[in-house]
């Protein structure tokens, strides 16, 4: 080491060693001053150097170190500082009471607590080692991360401060500005850009939605979220959750796509009195019947020459020709899920003054028989700028909001400071300046960063887990506020679309179709694109399906154009059915309470020995309008109106011609069997000139998978997708 000036000096007759004031030392290129310091040798000639008070080191890259205190092995080039500790170099400033620093390796060292700042970020924690020359700082125990646009909470972090990348390897939280929360326990995080890919137990939060994959990607400036394999997204405000392979999420418009067997789950009630009903179950006259006398033969009878207009059949006369329902020795369970999937998932939050509701101008007493055209019944899917409201999140208060009111320096003084260049030091009078005037703002700095971190919460491994279990719980729990609420200028509300090959199951009843809508705020579920639900031995398809629920229990429900119910009978070929241009039902305690068959109405059912399950016969009903009210699954009335055609067919006297209703479609093979069933397998697509489907062929045809999405070569749907696709 050798001595460039100092501005007096003074010998230890015992030790030999000599004090110097003011002194500047050189070596090796570094620059070493301080208000008073010595140099001494151990017995093994090993040079050292004690500084006190305004220490100041300059390396030729530029860096230079201010401390209190200096401990310096020359040989190895080692240094240990103490005492208010700023090391500011091209890209950053270190504050710490306590480093360690090799000016060989430029590799320094915290134990005891500290903050680097760089052009764009501000970290603090407890332990760090850094790297200068290659911008490499590693950070231990209560990390923290401070931008603009975020903050970051970990226990283990790799920062560069010249990429801006972040990388965690451990339970880690990336709060933003929108109440949007990532959560990783490894990936990587860009600073500056805002790009994070995590690839171990992610989970990305915002407000009341979770989305979480086994890797997650996200871009902070356009609000997306990518999530890949075992993907789940949560919205607790309206009860929503989803399953599938890929999910998309965008924060502007609040929407999720998923796709790669995407599924949406459902829990509900099956009892009458649940507050969470089956939104979805049908239950056709066809399958109910009422306790009746066994019907006398008669020969094939016409009713042309009636007079009036309106025939009332009484109850014991119709139903003779319904099938009794099956004896299921097991009750019905309480709880029961509804699976519903198809290739692609989308839903978004739009404003619920712009959403339309459809006016499908449904009567519980029948309304106006059908005398023209119906009115096409629309679905405006206009959608505006959301508004986001604030909800309950897993993660708590922010720790920071008090902590960084007490703080003496802002960011942009530390960005100031870092892009001063850091000149040598020529006068010493200057440094002391310098340094003097830094001293306090380091300590107050250092307190306010202990404070900080004693303040944080860092998550604990498994954290995504707990949040997207605690988000799936209150998802599935039923909604204990029935009442209707007022529609505000921000108020909104979730639309679904499902497209191509959607399939519906639970276990009492099951449905396809090649897309289906929904909307919360009125409940109203659209099956588009040869609709079919299943339910027991009952098959309901027309071209387009409408079922509504109400204080959450199925209300009404619309099959409009070539409406069709089939019942197929026990052990037998033969079905029971019924037409019309449209069937209307209406439900009370989630059961058909009356249902109303209009345009060319038809009643085709069979009668069966109650003892041998033997059918005896065949009847026949056909008029303008058959009105059905029912109580307990049980016909109590049914009327048939206008042109009445009523024919009763001894058994011996059905034919292939009049056993089925023109129209007639039995597609068994169609029905999801399970929900395993469901995401495996899609159902057949038809087939031109088909006529294996009218002949009332009950067998099942061998299942096929349906691979790509050939239907989208079909005009008719094309013509459905572009009214559903976002």
């Amino acid at each position: 080491m050798n001595l460039v000036s100092s501005s007096s000096g003074r010998i230890n007759a015992k030790t030999g060693h000599m004090t110097f004031y003011n002194p500047v030392y050189e070596h090796k290129g570094n620059t070493l001053s301080a208000d008073s310091g010595y140099i001494y040798e151990n017995e093994i000639k090993q040079q050292f150097f004690e500084a006190f008070g305004n220490v100041v080191i300059t390396q030729p890259s530029g860096t230079v170190i201010y401390s209190d205190y200096l401990h310096y092995d020359a040989a190895a080039q080692h240094a240990k500082l103490t005492g208010n500790v700023k090391m500011v170099d091209r890209n950053s400033v270190l504050t710490t009471n306590y480093l360690t620093y090799n000016m060989r390796s430029k590799i320094g060292t915290y134990t005891g607590g500290g903050r680097i700042i760089t052009q764009t970020d501000t970290i603090t924690s407890r332990n760090a080692y850094y790297f200068e020359n290659s911008g490499d700082a590693y950070f231990r125990y209560k990390v923290i991360v401070r931008n603009p646009s975020v903050k970051v909470y970990t226990d283990t972090m790799r920062y560069n401060s010249m990429t801006k990348d972040t990388y965690f390897f451990g339970p880690t939280n990336i709060k933003g500005n929108k109440q949007e929360n990532l959560y990783t326990e490894k990936g990587v995080y860009n600073t500056a850009t805002g790009i994070a890919n995590f690839n171990k137990k992610n989970l990305y939060t915002e407000g009341s939605r979770f989305l979480k994959g086994d890797s997650l990607h996200y871009e902070r400036a356009t609000g997306i979220g990518k999530a890949f394999r075992n993907v789940v997204f949560v919205d607790t405000l309206d009860k929503f959750y989803a399953y599938g392979g890929k999910g998309e999420y965008k924060q502007d418009e609040e929407s999720i796509l998923m796709t790669e067997k995407p599924y949406i789950i459902t829990v509900v009630k099956n009892d009458s009195d649940s507050t969470a009903s089956d939104s979805t179950k049908v239950e056709p006259p066809l399958m109910a019947s009422t306790e009746s006398k066994k019907p006398n033969k008669k020969e094939v009878q016409t009713n042309k020459e009636k007079k009036s207009t309106e025939t009332k059949t009484s109850e014991n006369e119709v139903t003779n020709y319904i099938e009794k329902p099956t004896v299921d020795p097991k009750p019905e369970p309480k709880i029961d899920s509804v699976y519903m999937t198809a290739d692609t998932l989308y839903s978004r939050m739009i404003l619920a003054k712009e959403y339309i509701p459809l006016d499908l101008k449904l009567d519980r007493n029948g309304g106006e028989m059908l005398d023209e055209d119906e009115e096409d019944y629309g679905d405006d899917d206009d959608t505006g700028e959301n508004t986001l409201t604030d909800s309950t999140q897993v993660q708590g208060a922010d720790p920071l909001a008090k902590v960084e009111k007490t703080e003496g320096r802002t960011l942009q003084k530390a960005t100031n400071a870092v892009k001063k260049a850091a000149p040598k030091v020529t006068s010493k009078t200057t440094a002391n300046n310098n340094h003097g005037e830094g001293r306090k703002e380091i300590e107050h700095t250092l307190k306010a960063d202990s404070i900080l971190r004693q303040k944080a919460v860092v998550p604990i491994a498994g954290h995504a887990d707990t949040a997207i279990n605690q988000a799936l719980k209150i998802a599935q729990q039923a909604d204990t506020n029935l009442t209707k609420k007022e529609i505000s200028d921000t108020s909104r509300t979730r639309i679904v679309k499902a497209y191509y090959n959607v399939r519906l199951f639970k276990s009492d009843l099951q449905a396809v179709a090649d897309s289906v809508y929904y909307g919360m705020q009125d409940s109203m579920f659209r099956f588009m694109g040869r609709p079919m639900i299943w339910a027991q031995d009952s098959q309901i398809s027309a071209d387009t399906i409408y079922m509504q629920i109400v204080n959450q229990k199925m209300d009404n429900a619309l099959l409009k154009e070539n409406a069709f119910m089939v019942n197929a009978l026990s052990d037998s070929t033969k079905f029971n059915q019924l037409k019309g241009r449209k069937i209307t039902a209406f439900f009370a305690n989630n059961n058909i309470e009356r249902l109303f068959v209009d345009g060319n109405a038809e009643n085709l059912v069979f009668s069966q020995n109650d003892k041998t399950k033997i059918i005896t016969e065949m009847f026949h009903d056909r008029g303008g309008r058959i009105k059905v009210y029912m109580e307990d699954k049980k016909i109590i009335d049914y009327v048939t109106i206008k042109k009445v055609d009523q024919k009763v067919y001894p058994f011996s006297l059905v034919t292939q011609e009049n056993e089925i209703l023109p129209g007639f479609v039995w597609r068994p093979q169609d029905r999801p069997k399970s929900k395993e069933d469901l995401l495996n397998r899609k159902r057949e697509l038809p087939k031109d000139n088909d006529t294996t489907d009218a002949k009332g062929d009950k067998s099942e045809k061998e299942e096929v998978e349906v691979k790509g999405k050939p239907i989208e070569k079909k005009k008719q749907i094309e013509e459905i997708s572009e009214e559903i696709e976002p």
